[in-house]
């Protein structure tokens, strides 16, 4: 499988950027990840800034989208260029299925732009990479990530009972397949 062809990112959307993550995101990467609002349905908890520096400085220049491993998108301000929030992507061992995760400052939640994001996400892995099918795994509780992604067209498929965090919980299992290749082998024919 080819590596995620860099040159794709920086994507601009309409307001937001997705980038690469940058060891200059420091602060704001730290502010959003230790609001306890931010992380409370997060499988990931806050990391000392020598951790979280060295994660960014990794996530700057690694490969994206390689089978087997989870990367770190950045998701900007358009404007401004301030980091917001990121964007993880893991893609599983036959490239043909990926899960998707995401996390968003406080204060640019409500306004559409983790769907604006997210969506800007999918709409790459599945133009240019071999992935087909794209899950998203959400605490039952989240329910403003739960309408995001029945927003973008994933369905329900699966309810998992599960410890998080010490304690029971149901987290929902969403999919979503592409009709990209679908599409474009029924036009080949």
């Amino acid at each position: 499988m080819t590596a995620y062809p860099p040159a794709l990112l920086p994507f601009l959307g309409r307001r937001i950027v997705l980038r690469r993550l940058s060891p200059a995101d420091l602060a704001d990467f730290q502010a959003y990840r230790h609001d306890p609002q931010v992380g409370l349905y997060q499988g990931w908890t806050p990391w000392p800034d020598t951790q979280a520096a060295a994660f960014l400085a990794a996530m700057s220049n690694a490969p994206l989208f390689e089978p087997r491993t989870w990367c770190q998108i950045g998701i900007a301000d358009r404007p401004t260029g301030t980091l917001i929030g990121d964007i993880g992507i893991h893609v599983a061992a036959g490239g043909q299925e990926a899960e998707i995760g995401f996390s968003l400052r406080a204060q640019s939640q409500g306004l559409g732009l983790a769907t604006e994001a997210v969506s800007a996400a999918i709409r790459l892995l599945f133009e240019h990479t071999a992935v087909t099918r794209l899950i998203g795994i959400i605490d039952a509780r989240n329910l403003p990530s739960i309408r995001l992604l029945e927003r973008l067209g994933m369905q329900r498929v699966a309810v998992i009972h599960t410890i998080f965090r010490g304690e029971p919980c149901e987290e929902y299992r969403y999919a979503l397949a592409s009709t990209l290749r679908k599409e474009a082998s029924t036009s080949a024919s």
